[in-house]
Protein backbone atom coordinates (compact mmCIF):
# COMPACT_ATOMS: atom_id res chain seq x y z
CA UNK A 1 0.00 0.00 0.00
CA UNK A 2 1.44 3.13 -0.95
CA UNK A 3 2.00 6.83 1.41
CA UNK A 4 -1.46 8.49 0.39
CA UNK A 5 -3.41 5.15 0.88
CA UNK A 6 -1.81 4.68 4.46
CA UNK A 7 -2.57 8.56 5.29
CA UNK A 8 -5.91 7.88 4.32
CA UNK A 9 -6.84 4.57 5.84
CA UNK A 10 -5.55 5.89 9.36
CA UNK A 11 -7.40 9.27 9.00
CA UNK A 12 -10.51 7.48 8.61
CA UNK A 13 -9.95 4.81 11.05
CA UNK A 14 -9.19 7.88 13.82
CA UNK A 15 -11.99 9.95 12.68
CA UNK A 16 -14.24 6.56 12.98
CA UNK A 17 -12.63 5.85 16.35
CA UNK A 18 -12.83 9.76 17.82
CA UNK A 19 -16.93 9.61 16.55
CA UNK A 20 -17.43 5.90 18.14
CA UNK A 21 -16.01 7.26 21.05
CA UNK A 22 -18.73 10.17 22.04
CA UNK A 23 -21.92 9.34 20.45
CA UNK A 24 -24.70 11.21 20.66
CA UNK A 25 -28.42 10.49 20.08
CA UNK A 26 -31.04 12.35 17.37
CA UNK A 27 -31.16 15.89 17.30
CA UNK A 28 -28.55 15.73 20.12
CA UNK A 29 -25.30 15.42 17.90
CA UNK A 30 -23.41 18.67 19.25
CA UNK A 31 -20.47 17.39 19.82
CA UNK A 32 -20.07 15.07 16.14
CA UNK A 33 -21.36 18.14 14.35
CA UNK A 34 -18.82 20.24 15.97
CA UNK A 35 -16.11 17.33 15.24
CA UNK A 36 -16.62 16.58 11.43
CA UNK A 37 -16.79 20.52 10.85
CA UNK A 38 -13.90 20.96 12.59
CA UNK A 39 -12.16 18.48 10.11
CA UNK A 40 -13.99 19.51 7.01
CA UNK A 41 -12.64 23.33 7.48
CA UNK A 42 -9.14 21.60 7.32
CA UNK A 43 -9.85 20.34 3.93
CA UNK A 44 -9.14 22.82 1.33
CA UNK A 45 -11.96 24.89 -0.81
CA UNK A 46 -14.50 23.22 0.80
CA UNK A 47 -17.77 25.38 1.94
CA UNK A 48 -18.77 24.33 5.32
CA UNK A 49 -22.25 25.35 6.55
CA UNK A 50 -25.10 24.11 9.30
CA UNK A 51 -27.97 23.82 8.04
CA UNK A 52 -29.19 22.60 11.67
CA UNK A 53 -27.78 22.79 14.40
CA UNK A 54 -26.48 19.38 14.21
CA UNK A 55 -26.01 18.71 11.01
CA UNK A 56 -22.95 19.91 8.79
CA UNK A 57 -23.08 20.52 5.23
CA UNK A 58 -19.37 20.92 2.88
CA UNK A 59 -20.11 22.17 -0.61
CA UNK A 60 -17.10 21.62 -3.03
CA UNK A 61 -17.61 23.96 -6.09
CA UNK A 62 -15.64 22.94 -8.81
CA UNK A 63 -13.41 25.48 -10.71
CA UNK A 64 -15.70 24.76 -14.04
CA UNK A 65 -18.79 25.30 -12.39
CA UNK A 66 -21.23 23.83 -15.23
CA UNK A 67 -21.82 20.36 -14.74
CA UNK A 68 -23.51 18.28 -12.08
CA UNK A 69 -24.40 18.59 -8.81
CA UNK A 70 -24.51 15.66 -6.83
CA UNK A 71 -24.90 14.77 -2.98
CA UNK A 72 -23.10 11.91 -0.72
CA UNK A 73 -25.22 11.44 2.64
CA UNK A 74 -23.99 9.93 6.00
CA UNK A 75 -25.72 10.37 9.34
CA UNK A 76 -24.27 11.34 12.10
CA UNK A 77 -26.41 10.23 15.26
CA UNK A 78 -26.20 7.32 17.59
CA UNK A 79 -28.73 5.03 19.58
CA UNK A 80 -30.18 4.26 23.12
CA UNK A 81 -27.86 1.37 23.71
CA UNK A 82 -24.91 0.19 26.55
CA UNK A 83 -22.16 -0.96 24.32
CA UNK A 84 -20.97 -4.25 24.79
CA UNK A 85 -17.38 -4.59 22.92
CA UNK A 86 -15.23 -4.35 24.88
CA UNK A 87 -13.33 -1.89 22.51
CA UNK A 88 -10.09 0.07 23.30
CA UNK A 89 -12.26 3.26 22.20
CA UNK A 90 -15.76 1.67 22.97
CA UNK A 91 -18.29 5.23 24.12
CA UNK A 92 -17.50 6.84 26.75
CA UNK A 93 -21.02 8.07 26.89
CA UNK A 94 -22.89 4.92 28.87
CA UNK A 95 -26.23 4.23 27.44
CA UNK A 96 -25.62 5.78 23.70
CA UNK A 97 -23.81 4.03 21.52
CA UNK A 98 -23.15 3.88 17.42
CA UNK A 99 -24.84 0.45 17.01
CA UNK A 100 -25.93 1.06 13.73
CA UNK A 101 -22.51 1.88 11.71
CA UNK A 102 -23.15 5.84 11.82
CA UNK A 103 -19.63 6.71 13.10
CA UNK A 104 -18.34 4.41 9.84
CA UNK A 105 -20.49 5.79 7.32
CA UNK A 106 -19.28 9.95 8.88
CA UNK A 107 -15.56 8.64 8.45
CA UNK A 108 -15.80 7.22 4.78
CA UNK A 109 -17.51 10.46 4.06
CA UNK A 110 -14.86 12.85 5.79
CA UNK A 111 -12.45 10.71 4.02
CA UNK A 112 -13.91 11.26 0.23
CA UNK A 113 -14.40 14.92 1.16
CA UNK A 114 -9.99 14.98 2.05
CA UNK A 115 -9.50 13.62 -0.95
CA UNK A 116 -11.87 15.60 -3.73
CA UNK A 117 -10.99 18.43 -2.42
CA UNK A 118 -7.25 18.18 -3.61
CA UNK A 119 -9.33 17.98 -7.12
CA UNK A 120 -11.56 21.00 -7.34
CA UNK A 121 -9.52 22.49 -9.91
CA UNK A 122 -10.29 19.50 -12.26
CA UNK A 123 -14.38 19.23 -11.41
CA UNK A 124 -17.13 20.28 -13.51
CA UNK A 125 -19.70 20.82 -11.40
CA UNK A 126 -20.21 20.43 -7.33
CA UNK A 127 -20.11 18.34 -4.93
CA UNK A 128 -22.31 18.30 -1.39
CA UNK A 129 -21.48 16.27 1.64
CA UNK A 130 -24.43 15.74 3.95
CA UNK A 131 -23.58 14.28 7.46
CA UNK A 132 -26.82 14.36 8.63
CA UNK A 133 -28.60 14.27 12.21
CA UNK A 134 -31.17 12.42 13.41
CA UNK A 135 -31.59 9.26 11.13
CA UNK A 136 -32.79 6.91 14.47
CA UNK A 137 -35.66 9.06 15.62
CA UNK A 138 -38.76 10.66 13.34
CA UNK A 139 -39.78 12.43 11.53
CA UNK A 140 -35.80 12.40 10.45
CA UNK A 141 -33.21 14.41 9.61
CA UNK A 142 -33.70 13.70 6.05
CA UNK A 143 -37.22 14.92 6.06
CA UNK A 144 -36.02 18.34 7.66
CA UNK A 145 -32.71 18.84 5.47
CA UNK A 146 -35.27 18.38 2.16
CA UNK A 147 -37.51 20.89 3.53
CA UNK A 148 -34.35 23.63 4.11
CA UNK A 149 -33.54 22.94 0.51
CA UNK A 150 -29.96 20.83 1.05
CA UNK A 151 -31.07 18.91 -1.92
CA UNK A 152 -32.32 21.50 -4.20
CA UNK A 153 -30.64 21.34 -7.71
CA UNK A 154 -29.13 18.04 -7.21
CA UNK A 155 -28.68 15.62 -9.64
CA UNK A 156 -28.21 12.35 -7.80
CA UNK A 157 -27.59 11.45 -4.16
CA UNK A 158 -25.79 8.49 -2.99
CA UNK A 159 -25.35 6.80 0.38
CA UNK A 160 -24.07 3.75 1.78
CA UNK A 161 -24.72 1.66 4.78
CA UNK A 162 -22.35 -0.73 6.55
CA UNK A 163 -23.86 -4.45 6.48
CA UNK A 164 -22.39 -7.29 9.16
CA UNK A 165 -24.71 -9.91 6.57
CA UNK A 166 -21.55 -9.24 4.29
CA UNK A 167 -18.03 -10.24 4.78
CA UNK A 168 -15.76 -6.89 4.20
CA UNK A 169 -15.07 -6.25 0.70
CA UNK A 170 -18.27 -7.37 -0.99
CA UNK A 171 -20.77 -4.47 -2.12
CA UNK A 172 -24.71 -5.36 -2.75
CA UNK A 173 -26.57 -3.62 -5.01
CA UNK A 174 -30.33 -3.38 -5.27
CA UNK A 175 -32.34 -1.54 -8.34
CA UNK A 176 -36.06 -0.50 -7.09
CA UNK A 177 -37.08 -0.28 -3.97
CA UNK A 178 -34.39 -0.95 -0.98
CA UNK A 179 -36.00 -0.97 2.31
CA UNK A 180 -39.73 -0.49 4.10
CA UNK A 181 -42.03 2.10 4.64
CA UNK A 182 -43.08 1.80 8.79
CA UNK A 183 -46.02 2.66 10.38
CA UNK A 184 -46.57 2.39 13.70
CA UNK A 185 -49.83 1.82 15.46
CA UNK A 186 -50.48 2.42 19.32
CA UNK A 187 -54.53 1.61 20.37
CA UNK A 188 -56.42 1.09 23.45
CA UNK A 189 -59.67 -1.10 23.83
CA UNK A 190 -61.58 -0.18 26.45
CA UNK A 191 -64.05 -2.50 28.15
CA UNK A 192 -65.57 -3.45 31.37
CA UNK A 193 -63.53 -4.95 34.17
CA UNK A 194 -64.96 -6.57 36.95
CA UNK A 195 -64.27 -9.79 38.90
CA UNK A 196 -62.41 -13.02 37.10
CA UNK A 197 -64.99 -15.21 39.01
CA UNK A 198 -67.73 -13.14 37.41
CA UNK A 199 -66.64 -13.13 33.75
CA UNK A 200 -70.30 -12.95 32.56
CA UNK A 201 -70.46 -9.34 33.93
CA UNK A 202 -67.51 -7.90 31.77
CA UNK A 203 -66.50 -6.91 28.55
CA UNK A 204 -63.07 -8.60 28.75
CA UNK A 205 -60.67 -6.31 27.28
CA UNK A 206 -58.19 -9.28 26.93
CA UNK A 207 -60.30 -11.21 24.93
CA UNK A 208 -61.17 -8.39 22.27
CA UNK A 209 -57.48 -7.55 22.20
CA UNK A 210 -56.46 -11.13 21.43
CA UNK A 211 -59.53 -11.43 18.62
CA UNK A 212 -58.03 -8.24 17.16
CA UNK A 213 -54.16 -9.09 17.33
CA UNK A 214 -55.26 -13.02 15.36
CA UNK A 215 -57.62 -11.13 12.79
CA UNK A 216 -54.62 -8.80 12.10
CA UNK A 217 -52.98 -11.43 10.19
CA UNK A 218 -55.29 -11.89 7.79
CA UNK A 219 -54.15 -8.92 6.44
CA UNK A 220 -50.81 -10.34 4.95
CA UNK A 221 -52.76 -13.99 4.22
CA UNK A 222 -56.17 -12.57 2.78
CA UNK A 223 -56.54 -8.56 2.27
CA UNK A 224 -53.37 -8.12 0.07
CA UNK A 225 -51.36 -9.55 -3.29
CA UNK A 226 -49.07 -12.06 -1.74
CA UNK A 227 -46.61 -10.15 -4.22
CA UNK A 228 -46.67 -7.29 -2.67
CA UNK A 229 -47.72 -8.46 1.13
CA UNK A 230 -46.26 -6.05 4.22
CA UNK A 231 -45.29 -7.45 7.61
CA UNK A 232 -48.22 -6.49 10.16
CA UNK A 233 -46.13 -7.36 13.80
CA UNK A 234 -47.96 -6.69 17.36
CA UNK A 235 -44.92 -5.62 19.58
CA UNK A 236 -46.59 -4.91 22.90
CA UNK A 237 -49.28 -5.86 24.75
CA UNK A 238 -50.23 -4.15 28.40
CA UNK A 239 -53.30 -4.89 30.32
CA UNK A 240 -53.91 -5.93 33.94
CA UNK A 241 -52.34 -6.61 37.66
CA UNK A 242 -53.76 -8.55 39.33
CA UNK A 243 -54.89 -12.52 39.04
CA UNK A 244 -58.35 -12.00 40.36
CA UNK A 245 -59.41 -8.94 38.03
CA UNK A 246 -60.50 -8.29 35.13
CA UNK A 247 -59.40 -5.04 33.66
CA UNK A 248 -60.74 -2.01 32.12
CA UNK A 249 -58.65 -1.39 28.91
CA UNK A 250 -55.86 -3.53 26.86
CA UNK A 251 -52.80 -1.51 25.28
CA UNK A 252 -51.75 -2.98 22.40
CA UNK A 253 -48.55 -1.29 20.08
CA UNK A 254 -46.89 -2.75 16.68
CA UNK A 255 -45.58 -1.83 13.18
CA UNK A 256 -46.75 -2.27 10.14
CA UNK A 257 -43.66 -2.52 7.71
CA UNK A 258 -44.29 -2.41 3.52
CA UNK A 259 -42.63 -1.77 0.24
CA UNK A 260 -45.74 -1.07 -2.47
CA UNK A 261 -47.30 2.19 -1.19
CA UNK A 262 -50.66 1.44 -2.31
CA UNK A 263 -50.26 -2.20 0.02
CA UNK A 264 -48.90 0.59 2.53
CA UNK A 265 -52.47 2.77 3.05
CA UNK A 266 -54.58 -0.44 2.32
CA UNK A 267 -52.77 -2.31 5.30
CA UNK A 268 -53.49 0.39 7.80
CA UNK A 269 -57.40 0.52 6.50
CA UNK A 270 -57.75 -3.22 6.71
CA UNK A 271 -56.61 -3.12 10.46
CA UNK A 272 -58.57 -0.33 11.14
CA UNK A 273 -61.16 -2.39 9.82
CA UNK A 274 -60.86 -5.14 11.87
CA UNK A 275 -60.21 -3.13 15.30
CA UNK A 276 -63.73 -1.06 14.77
CA UNK A 277 -65.77 -4.87 13.52
CA UNK A 278 -64.05 -7.12 16.44
CA UNK A 279 -65.11 -4.38 19.19
CA UNK A 280 -68.07 -3.89 17.80
CA UNK A 281 -68.98 -7.34 17.94
CA UNK A 282 -68.13 -7.56 22.31
CA UNK A 283 -69.17 -3.90 22.83
CA UNK A 284 -66.12 -2.57 23.61
CA UNK A 285 -64.75 0.87 22.49
CA UNK A 286 -61.62 1.77 21.26
CA UNK A 287 -58.82 4.77 20.02
CA UNK A 288 -55.97 4.68 17.89
CA UNK A 289 -52.96 6.76 17.07
CA UNK A 290 -50.81 6.53 14.08
CA UNK A 291 -46.89 7.27 13.64
CA UNK A 292 -46.97 8.01 10.14
CA UNK A 293 -43.18 6.85 9.63
CA UNK A 294 -40.57 7.00 6.47
CA UNK A 295 -41.34 5.97 2.79
CA UNK A 296 -39.54 3.46 1.45
CA UNK A 297 -36.20 4.20 -0.08
CA UNK A 298 -36.75 3.85 -3.81
CA UNK A 299 -33.14 3.83 -6.00
CA UNK A 300 -33.78 4.98 -9.13
CA UNK A 301 -32.50 3.08 -12.26
CA UNK A 302 -29.92 6.10 -13.81
CA UNK A 303 -28.23 6.36 -10.15
CA UNK A 304 -27.74 2.70 -9.52
CA UNK A 305 -26.25 2.81 -12.94
CA UNK A 306 -23.49 5.35 -11.55
CA UNK A 307 -23.42 2.90 -8.56
CA UNK A 308 -22.35 0.13 -10.23
CA UNK A 309 -19.79 1.54 -12.47
CA UNK A 310 -18.30 3.14 -9.49
CA UNK A 311 -18.59 -0.35 -6.73
CA UNK A 312 -17.05 -2.61 -10.22
CA UNK A 313 -13.88 -0.26 -10.09
CA UNK A 314 -13.62 0.02 -6.20
CA UNK A 315 -14.91 -3.27 -4.96
CA UNK A 316 -14.32 -5.82 -8.39
CA UNK A 317 -17.03 -7.31 -10.38
CA UNK A 318 -16.76 -10.65 -8.80
CA UNK A 319 -17.35 -9.20 -5.39
CA UNK A 320 -20.64 -7.33 -6.33
CA UNK A 321 -23.78 -9.11 -4.78
CA UNK A 322 -27.12 -8.56 -6.12
CA UNK A 323 -29.93 -8.36 -4.50
CA UNK A 324 -33.39 -9.62 -5.17
CA UNK A 325 -35.50 -8.95 -2.54
CA UNK A 326 -35.58 -5.21 -0.42
CA UNK A 327 -35.20 -5.55 3.61
CA UNK A 328 -38.18 -4.55 5.39
CA UNK A 329 -36.21 -2.85 8.00
CA UNK A 330 -36.54 1.59 7.47
CA UNK A 331 -33.99 4.42 6.45
CA UNK A 332 -34.76 8.21 5.80
CA UNK A 333 -32.72 8.64 3.40
CA UNK A 334 -35.98 7.92 1.47
CA UNK A 335 -37.00 11.70 1.76
CA UNK A 336 -33.72 12.28 -0.51
CA UNK A 337 -34.82 9.22 -3.01
CA UNK A 338 -37.72 10.74 -3.53
CA UNK A 339 -36.69 14.41 -3.88
CA UNK A 340 -33.91 13.30 -6.83
CA UNK A 341 -32.49 10.31 -8.41
CA UNK A 342 -30.85 7.92 -5.55
CA UNK A 343 -29.30 5.44 -4.72
CA UNK A 344 -28.42 3.59 -1.30
CA UNK A 345 -26.54 0.32 -0.97
CA UNK A 346 -25.11 -2.04 1.77
CA UNK A 347 -21.28 -2.47 1.98
CA UNK A 348 -19.97 -5.45 3.98
CA UNK A 349 -18.17 -4.78 7.52
CA UNK A 350 -17.75 -8.43 8.65
CA UNK A 351 -14.56 -10.35 9.04
CA UNK A 352 -15.28 -14.02 9.56
CA UNK A 353 -11.52 -14.22 10.72
CA UNK A 354 -11.66 -11.95 13.76
CA UNK A 355 -14.89 -11.99 15.43
CA UNK A 356 -18.29 -13.46 15.50
CA UNK A 357 -21.44 -11.30 13.09
CA UNK A 358 -23.01 -8.92 15.18
CA UNK A 359 -26.69 -7.69 13.76
CA UNK A 360 -26.97 -3.84 14.04
CA UNK A 361 -28.76 -2.06 16.87
CA UNK A 362 -27.03 -5.17 19.05
CA UNK A 363 -24.77 -4.05 22.13
CA UNK A 364 -21.90 -5.79 20.46
CA UNK A 365 -21.70 -4.51 16.94
CA UNK A 366 -18.82 -3.73 15.11
CA UNK A 367 -16.91 -2.78 12.13
CA UNK A 368 -14.26 -4.31 10.52
CA UNK A 369 -12.27 -1.14 9.86
CA UNK A 370 -10.68 -2.71 6.54
CA UNK A 371 -14.06 -2.02 5.07
CA UNK A 372 -14.20 1.65 5.63
CA UNK A 373 -11.05 2.62 2.92
CA UNK A 374 -13.31 0.85 0.04
CA UNK A 375 -16.25 2.84 0.63
CA UNK A 376 -14.46 6.20 0.99
CA UNK A 377 -13.37 5.40 -2.64
CA UNK A 378 -16.17 4.70 -3.76
CA UNK A 379 -17.96 7.80 -2.73
CA UNK A 380 -14.76 9.37 -4.14
CA UNK A 381 -15.55 7.44 -7.74
CA UNK A 382 -18.41 8.05 -7.83
CA UNK A 383 -17.69 11.79 -7.55
CA UNK A 384 -15.04 11.13 -10.37
CA UNK A 385 -17.55 9.56 -12.62
CA UNK A 386 -19.57 12.47 -12.53
CA UNK A 387 -18.23 15.83 -12.11
CA UNK A 388 -14.25 15.24 -13.25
Amino acid sequence: MDEENTDLKNALISWRRHIHRNPELSYKEYGTADYIESILDSFDGIDVSRPTETSVLGTLKGAKTEGPVILLRADIDALPITEETGLEFESSNRGVMHACGHDAHASMLLGAAKELSAMKEEMNGEVRFIFQHAEEDFPGGAYELVDLGVAEGVDYAFALHVSPDYETGYFSVREGAFCAAADDFRIKISGRGGHAAIPDSTIDPIIVGSEFTMSLQTIVSRKISPHKVPVVSVTNFHSGDAMNVIPDTVEIGGTIRSIDEASRVKAREELEHILKGVTAAHRAEYTIDWDIGYPSVFNRTEAVDVTRQAAKKVYGEEKMIEVEQPIFGTEDFSSFSQAVPASMQFIGVHDPDKEEAYPLHHPKFNVDEEALEKGALYFMEIAENLVL
